[in-house]
């Protein structure tokens, strides 16, 4: 039986679930992001979640100071360090987030059929009858009948801590609000989502520049997660803001996360490095049944486009529990269907209990849609997208993963000095992964090319598939190696290392010689 996204023999597959599958040492293709957090914040347990399979390490500065995250980010680089992984860092902005600073710090009880005024006066003490916001603009924003939103953590549906709330009237600077359903906000802080409105604060707010100027650019942070993107303008903006901070080589994802970005979605992807679909806000500000068209129709974009696309929100149950709901298992292998490159864990690994059962068991799940997901539909999709003639980057891309695939070969190996051959190739999803092999460019700085190198090579972690390799010309001079058998010697014992390669395994090698770039066939050595 075949389906648009997935290769399913019926009789062998419902046979085969029945039994028990062997544990695959080689993670899933499709790549996890783990928010670090108070339950991620040790050497120990970030380790873990490394061994377990998280690809991006990502940091929210919605919460919590630059200094913690510093604490955080030590903890990674030793962990990562001792587990020999390359592990990109993710920045994500704060964006124009409305936000109700809880000074009495106790509960603050919303009762269903009660007002509530929401006002920007600072100076009142925030109540069951009144809370107090940093934006002045919120009456001009909203009209009789729209709805917000209010909580300490997005809603999922399930918990007591979220409150709906309907506009009725607005007076001055204050909006007055029917409460929907009861609720506790509880904790230090709330955010206050206003659903299909514009609201008047930058995408890239003061705060935001403090902290990619002093944490990021201390730290050379490979990617920025920009919340809250809204048009084409935010992304460049940014690209701007980062050229101007000696940060020109940080990639920028646009977290599409409302109405507005979606309505200006194409502009947004020609000017991103990748895109996070940020289920959400996205999840407040559209109705539920149209949640998953937006996201299917952004991942067909996205894929087409060859740029990385995310989702999150797709295991919230695990916030709390040990095992995902049906329905979230479910999700989550729709989404690799769909041709996600990422599955992003929020609190599931920042605040959640189980943080490592979290990556290794949505891991699990993506590996297993990987196994049934129909590539070679996706494949004549996007090459009669890219049309005729072909440019000649991707005639070479996609004739490399034909071949592979023709072949049954275990990997292909990509020789690059940016990781953008190795992000073409794997905007073709081929079935096995790419190794990645990153040299330094000829006459570039070897002092440099360590800093340089290791940047363009872990952010290559986010595309499907790409597991990116640190060259070095000095090292191939030393043993006598040409760049090519060095490269491949690299790639092999790094396969074989993780339980990937076997001996005779066949190896699909893609470089650039000259003006030309070539494709070739190898088997693996037997030592």
């Amino acid at each position: 039986m075949q389906g648009a996204n997935m290769l399913l023999d019926e009789p062998v597959r419902l046979t085969s679930v029945l039994t028990p599958v062997k544990p695959k040492v080689f993670p899933s293709l499709t790549k996890i992001v783990g928010t670090l957090g108070p339950k991620s914040h040790s050497v120990e347990v970030i380790q873990e979640c490394l061994t377990a399979g998280m690809a991006v390490a990502r940091f929210d500065f919605s919460w919590m100071d630059a200094t913690y995250h510093q604490e955080t980010l030590n903890n990674l680089r030793k962990a990562a360090q001792n587990v020999n992984k390359l592990c990109p860092v993710m920045l994500d902005t704060l964006g124009p987030e409305i936000q109700v600073h809880n000074s009495t710090d106790g509960p603050i009880e919303l009762k269903a059929g009660n007002h509530v005024i929401i006002t920007p006066d600072l100076s009142k003490a925030p109540s069951s009858e009144i809370l107090p916001i940093k934006f002045g603009d919120l009456a001009k924003a909203v009209k009789k009948g729209d709805t917000l939103f209010i909580g300490q953590y997005l809603f999922t549906g399930s918990e007591t801590t979220s409150s709906w709330l309907e506009v009725l009237e607005t007076s001055g600077e204050n909006v007055e609000c029917l409460v929907t359903n009861t609720a506790t906000l509880a904790g230090p802080m709330f955010t206050l989502h206003v659903s299909k409105a514009h609201v008047s604060l930058p995408t890239l707010s003061d705060y935001d520049k403090e902290v990619i100027s002093t944490w990021g650019l201390h730290n050379s942070v490979d990617i920025i997660s920009l919340s809250h993107t809204r048009s084409a303008e935010d992304v460049r903006e940014l690209r701007s803001f980062l050229q101007s901070h000696d940060l020109q080589d940080t990639q920028i994802y646009a977290k599409v996360e409302n109405t507005e970005g979606l309505d200006h979605f194409d502009e947004i992807l020609q000017e991103a490095d990748g895109i996070i679909i940020s289920r959400g806000d996205l999840g407040i500000d559209l109705p539920p049944e149209d949640v998953f068209i937006s996201q299917k129709t952004a991942i067909k974009k996205c894929n087409l486009a060859g740029k990385p696309v995310i989702i999150t929100r797709v295991v919230d149950s695990m916030i709390d529990n040990l095992r995902p709901t049906r329905a979230e298992a479910t999700d989550v292998a729709n989404a690799v269907l769909d041709g996600t490159d990422g599955i992003l864990l929020g609190a599931e690994t920042h605040r959640g209990p189980y943080p490592v059962d979290a990556v290794s068991t949505v891991g699990r799940i993506c590996a297993e849609a990987e196994s049934v997901y129909n590539q070679l539909v996706h494949f004549k999709k996007l090459v009669k997208h890219v049309g005729d003639p072909m440019p000649h980057e991707e005639s070479v891309a996609s004739s490399a993963v034909r071949t592979a695939m023709k072949v049954k070969a275990a990997a292909i190996v990509v020789f690059t000095f940016s990781g953008r051959a190795a992000r073409l190739v794997a905007k073709y999803k081929p079935p096995m992964p790419v190794l990645a092999v990153v040299f330094p460019r000829e006459g570039s700085d070897p002092t440099k090319w360590r800093s340089y190198g290791t940047t363009q090579a872990r952010q290559c972690f986010a595309a499907r598939g790409v597991y990116p390799l640190m060259a070095s010309t000095e090292e191939a001079e030393t043993g006598g190696l040409t760049r090519e058998e060095y490269g491949i010697k690299l790639a092999q014992n790094y396969g074989r290392s993780v339980g990937m390669l076997k001996p005779f395994d066949r190896l699909i090698i893609f470089q650039k010689i000259g003006d030309s770039s070539v494709v070739k066939i190898i088997e693996c050595d037997s030592s």
